[in-house]
C-alpha cells in the first residue's frame, strides 16, 4: 500500500543524497564517454549571437511539468526542451548510447550525467532561438555539476512543481501515454531517486535565491495561473 507523505518540499531540508546507494546511477557511462566531455564549452553554445536564457523545470514523475512547460513556452516564446523526450529520442534512433539508456531509464535511474548534457548541449546548439525551458533537469548534483562544467549558463528560473507523492503515483498511472517506466514498480523507484538526488539540487538553487516553488495541486488552469506571474515580469 502506497505510503502517505507530505509535499516534497518538506523533505528539502533532510534530504540526502546518501539515501541512495551511487548505484543509482546504473551503467558506467563514464568509461563511454571521453573525459573531453568535462571541458566547459568553447564553441557552439557560446557562439550564439546571444548567450541562451536557460530555465530550468523540477518535479517528481507525475507532476504535470511536461505540461506546465507547453503552456509556458507557448504563451512567453520559450523553446521547451525536455530531457525525457531527448533520451527517449535517442532510444529510438538506435544510436551507440541507446540501448544503455533505455535500460537504465526501465529501471527508474538516473542517466548519466555527460550522456543527458550532451544531448541537451547538441539541442540548444541546434535551434535558432534563444530562450530555452530545460523540462526534468538536473535531476542530481552530479547532473548540475556536469551542466556547469560543459554548458556553464547560469540558470535565470528554477521552478519546483510541488505535488505528494500519492498524487503523482496516481497521475502517472492513469495518463496513458505508453512510456515504458510507467508502471507502479519503476514509478516508485523513480519517486526514490527524486528524493535522494533532484532535492539537494532544489535545496541549492533554493539557498541562491533562483528557485519558485508551485503548489501543483489544482486544476491545469489553476497551477498555470501561479506561474504566470513568475514569467511576466
Amino acid at each position: 500500500m502506497l505510503r502517505r507523505v507530505s509535499p516534497l518540499s518538506k523533505l528539502i531540508s533532510a534530504a540526502k543524497p546518501s539515501l541512495l546507494n551511487q548505484g543509482a546511477y546504473g551503467l558506467n557511462f563514464l568509461e563511454a564517454f571521453s573525459t573531453d566531455a568535462l571541458k566547459p564549452a568553447e564553441a557552439g553554445i557560446m557562439s550564439k549571437a546571444r548567450t541562451p536564457t536557460i530555465n530550468f523545470v523540477l518535479g517528481g514523475p507525475g507532476v504535470g511539468k511536461g505540461t506546465q512547460c507547453t503552456r509556458i513556452a507557448e504563451t512567453f516564446g520559450f523553446t521547451h526542451l525536455s530531457v525525457g523526450d531527448l533520451l527517449r529520442k535517442e532510444i529510438s534512433s538506435n544510436t551507440e548510447y541507446g540501448a544503455m539508456i533505455l535500460e537504465t531509464i526501465t529501471k527508474g535511474k538516473i542517466v548519466a550525467s555527460e550522456v543527458t548534457v550532451k544531448l541537451l548541449k547538441t539541442a540548444i546548439e541546434s535551434s535558432e532561438t534563444d530562450r530555452f525551458l530545460i523540462d526534468g533537469f538536473p535531476r542530481s548534483e552530479e547532473n548540475r555539476v556536469a551542466y556547469e562544467q560543459i554548458i556553464g549558463i547560469e540558470p535565470e528560473v528554477v521552478l519546483f512543481f510541488d505535488c505528494n507523492e500519492e498524487e503523482m503515483l496516481k497521475r502517472v498511472l492513469h495518463r496513458n501515454q505508453g512510456r515504458v517506466d510507467d508502471n507502479v514498480d519503476t514509478t516508485m523507484q523513480r519517486l526514490k531517486v527524486f528524493e535522494a538526488y533532484t532535492l539537494p539540487v532544489i535545496r541549492y538553487y533554493s539557498q541562491k535565491g533562483k528557485l519558485h516553488k508551485i503548489n501543483a495541486i489544482g486544476t491545469e488552469d489553476e497551477i498555470f495561473e501561479r506561474v504566470r506571474p513568475i514569467f511576466a515580469k
